[in-house]
């Protein structure tokens, strides 16, 4: 058996006998829960779960952990645990009680779940659909931190799209999960303000930590079951949507205004990025270079627009490459990556021209 499929087994092939005993062995005062998962933001979640769970006064216990299978990450391609997967086994939680469905709804691991008996099920960037057969085993119901104040940007994005929109103000959301998108009952949110230099990934760890601190204090009224009651219907007139995101996307077209395309830089950060092509000019050997560059960071430029010979010339202002962008708007923008380079910071890519000119496609 090659490595890849031995770690596969040791993640996934969990026997309904193990979970049997795992359940029987709950202590009767604790209530199994059951946490579904899978990157880093949601490892906050966990530790938070596990911290609360070893207070003398806990209602609960982690019982098992569902995560996405092993996949091939980094530059090596290596096979690895997701982020949660890998957190859980370096605090020593019991790799037997780790499981990674390629579906949430496969009979197999359905029938493991019912044999350990969840009293709650509780998701935060899982990243895998829950059918009504998953939804039913656990009496308490499952609940999901959900990094929007819902109904706005129900989907896959909702903090990358919040950003792409410019908005100002966001939060989390603690809502039981049911069959439609995102649209369960709301239980509690926090809300907070965006900086407009926040980048999604800074944005997405901070919204899922205070998440987690939302349901820890909120867990009692759910496991006594009067969150149920107090929880409020969405509108679904004032729902929005958060689609995923997609590659073809990631270009950056600069007849929009400045301040559009900073929120995407800040939007599309981490992944996929934003792209642009610019043509670096050798006016003394009449040569035109085509490059294709990653924006990194941006700001909208507050001060009127430093122009080139020519509309569409790029100008380096103090510690910016000032891009000429609609309306009479221009972008700054601070650091830059060329393809499989480290990234630059403005002044270094200007300095690297050597006197050649740069304008904007």
């Amino acid at each position: 058996m090659n490595s890849s499929l031995m770690l596969r087994r040791f993640f996934c092939f969990n026997s309904t006998t193990t979970a049997v005993a795992a359940a029987s062995s709950t202590s009767s005062k604790k209530k199994p829960l059951v946490f579904l998962g899978s990157p880093q933001v949601a490892a906050t979640v966990l530790d938070a779960l596990f911290n609360a769970s070893k207070a003398p006064n806990s209602l609960f216990e982690v019982a098992a952990i569902v995560t996405q299978p092993p996949a091939r990450r980094d530059r090596g391609k290596k096979l690895m645990p997701s982020p949660v997967a890998e957190f859980a086994l370096d605090t020593g939680f019991p790799s037997d009680l780790i499981f990674t469905p390629e579906r949430a709804g496969e009979d197999t691991f359905l029938s493991t779940l019912r044999a350990l008996q969840p009293e709650l099920c509780i998701t935060a960037a899982y990243g895998n659909i829950l059918p009504t057969k998953f939804l039913n085993i656990p009496p308490m119901g499952t609940v999901n931190i959900h990094p929007s104040l819902l109904p706005l940007y129900r989907g896959a994005a909702p903090v990358q799209r919040a950003l792409q929109d410019g908005a100002k103000e966001t939060g989390v959301s603690l809502a039981f999960t049911v069959r439609a998108l995102d649209a369960g009952p709301v239980i509690a949110y926090e809300t907070l303000e965006v900086d407009d230099q926040i980048k999604a990934p800074d944005l997405l760890a901070l919204l899922f930590l205070e998440g987690s601190k939302l349901l820890i204090h909120e867990l009692p009224s759910i496991l006594h079951g009067s969150a149920r009651l107090k929880a409020q219907p969405q509108d679904d007139s004032k729902a929005t949507l958060a689609p995923k995101i997609s590659v073809e996307e990631s270009w950056l077209s600069f007849d929009q205004e400045a301040s559009v395309l900073h929120n995407k830089v800040r939007a599309f950060a981490g992944w996929p990025g934003t792209r642009a092509k610019v043509a670096i000019v050798d006016n003394e050997n009449d040569r035109r270079n085509i490059v294709e560059v990653k924006i990194i960071t941006t700001r909208v430029c507050d001060r009127s627009i430093v122009q080139g010979d020519e509309a569409d010339d790029i100008t380096y202002v103090k510690d910016s490459l000032v891009f000429p962008c609609g309306r009479s708007t221009a972008l700054e923008v601070l650091e830059l990556q060329l393809p499989g380079k480290k990234v630059f910071r403005a002044a270094a890519f200007w300095n690297g021209l050597r006197g050649q000119k740069l304008k904007k496609l």
